[in-house]
Order: structure tokens, then C-alpha cells, then sequence
């Protein structure tokens, strides 16, 4: 394909750059959400494959944007499975001391990384491909300028999410709101946004929700951790001048409140409580 210089292709090209400036917010979020976990040598390369991929597949997810997005009910789920990621990425404070290991989980990093953008993108890819009117050349440059920012703002995202980690909260709040945007963009639910105020209400009770089922989430694995560790030939279990009905009794009593004290996030240290019993 012969592509022209002139003053059309320049502006063209400036505006796919503005567009996807203004759409990689959210891939910078995922991106630095599904890193975080990986040493520094392998957030690097996380970060390098998986928006290498994610602009693969968003190059040919728009040469067939039109006919993908009339499929009915293909935006919304998207949007559910959308949620079911960003529940998954929220890890809360408890998380930030284990450090995934590679290979597995750096494979398993980029894969989310390029799901997810796929899954945010259809709704986006309509707009670039207006933009480079039908010229393949022309998207495939514009998509490739963006890829610097993308890695830019997702490595400092991941930095300040190691510092601070309640912007991991944000970041998954942020997903959940694009879940629903999503759902509100789908041809097959544009009812949805004639019901009173759910337009402008349901992007924000996704985000909501995606925060309290994602901290509930981190709770209740790491209570199950905690049961788990726990030894079975512990001195509960050799205390012999308990009836077994006692002994019983008293770990029912020391896992519930364990459980309790996990929802409430007070509680980083059950597995070492239970041992000392």
C-alpha cells in the first residue's frame, strides 16, 4: 500500500494519536495492575509483550470494528468479563510483600493484559478506524506512536501503586466503571439508558462494586491461607487433658474470630496465633 505524505495523512495521523492518548488511561491502568506483582526485570518485559499485543490485536480488532460491534450483546459481555478481571487484579495491602515468580505468572500477566484491552477496546476501535479511513498503514503508525506513553504511564503506575496501595483500589474502581459504560454502549442495551438515571448511575455502582468484592475477595483468600498453614499437629491438638469435644470447640471459636478480624483487615498474623495455642 503506497501511503502519501500530504497535509490529509499528517492530520489523520495526529488525530489517532490524540484518541489513543486520550484511550490509554485505561491500558495504562491495566497494564500497571496486572505488573505490579513481578520483579522489576520482568515488569519490564510484562510491560514491553503485553502492549505489543494488545496494539497487535487492537490493529486487527479495527479493520473490522463495524462488524464486530453489531453483534448483539457482545459489549456487555465483554463488560461482565471485564469485572470478573478487575476483581481478580485488586489485591489490597496484605498482597504487597509476595512477589510473583517467573515464568508462570509473567505469561499470566501478559495474557491479562492483552484480554482486557481487547475487552475495553470495542468500543473504542470505531473511532480510530473513522480516523484512518480504511488506510491500514496510516492506523498501524498512528497505534505504534502511542505505544511509548502506554509503557511510560503504565511503569509509573506501578511504581506509585508500590508506594501507595490504595491506588490499587482506584485503578480497579476505574475498570468497573468502564464495565459499565460498556454495558450502556451496547446496541442490544441502549434501553438501559432511558430507566431514570442508570446512565449516568450504573458506571459508578460497577466501580462500587468491583472495590467491596475485590477487598472482600483478598480477605477471604487470605483467611483461607491462613486456615491451610494452620498445623494439624499442633499443641491444641496434643493438649490431652481436653475432651475432644473442647478442643473442638475452642478452634471453632479461634477460626471464627480469625475470619472476623480478616473481613475487618486488622488481621495479618492468624496463622502465627493458631500455632502458638
Amino acid at each position: 500500500m503506497q501511503v502519501e505524505f500530504n497535509l490529509n495523512f499528517w492530520s489523520s495521523l495526529f488525530e489517532i494519536f490524540v484518541i489513543n492518548l486520550i484511550l490509554s488511561g485505561d491500558n495504562a491502568v491495566v497494564i500497571a495492575l496486572a505488573t505490579r506483582d513481578l520483579d522489576e526485570k520482568d515488569r519490564r518485559k510484562g510491560i514491553f509483550w503485553g502492549t505489543f499485543g494488545a496494539v497487535t490485536l487492537r490493529i486487527i480488532l479495527t479493520t473490522g470494528a463495524a462488524l464486530v460491534l453489531t453483534i448483539p450483546y457482545l459489549q456487555a459481555l465483554g463488560a461482565i468479563l471485564l469485572l470478573g478481571i478487575a476483581v481478580k487484579l485488586f489485591n489490597g495491602e496484605e498482597q504487597q510483600s509476595e512477589r510473583m515468580q517467573a515464568p508462570a505468572n509473567l505469561t499470566k500477566a501478559i495474557s491479562i493484559i492483552i484480554l482486557a484491552d481487547l475487552l475495553m477496546s470495542l468500543d473504542n476501535v470505531l473511532a480510530v478506524a473513522g480516523a484512518a479511513g480504511g488506510n491500514l498503514a496510516l492506523l498501524a503508525i498512528g497505534l505504534a506512536i502511542s505505544v511509548p506513553i502506554v509503557i511510560f504511564g503504565s511503569s509509573f503506575l506501578a511504581r506509585l501503586m508500590d508506594r501507595w496501595p490504595w491506588i490499587i483500589a482506584v485503578g480497579s474502581g476505574l475498570l468497573g466503571y468502564t464495565a459499565g459504560e460498556m454495558i450502556l454502549n451496547d446496541r442490544a442495551l441502549v434501553f438501559l439508558r432511558e430507566i431514570g438515571p442508570l446512565e449516568h448511575v450504573l458506571p459508578w455502582l460497577l466501580a462500587l462494586a468491583v472495590i467491596l468484592f475485590g477487598k472482600l475477595f483478598v480477605q477471604l483468600k487470605f483467611l483461607r491461607q491462613n486456615v491451610k498453614e494452620v498445623n494439624p499437629k499442633s499443641n491444641l491438638i496434643r493438649q490431652s487433658s481436653n475432651s475432644p469435644q473442647q478442643i473442638k470447640r475452642h478452634k471453632e471459636d479461634l477460626l471464627q474470630e480469625t475470619f472476623v478480624q480478616a473481613l475487618a483487615g486488622k488481621d495479618r498474623s492468624g496463622v502465627r496465633r493458631l500455632e502458638k495455642i
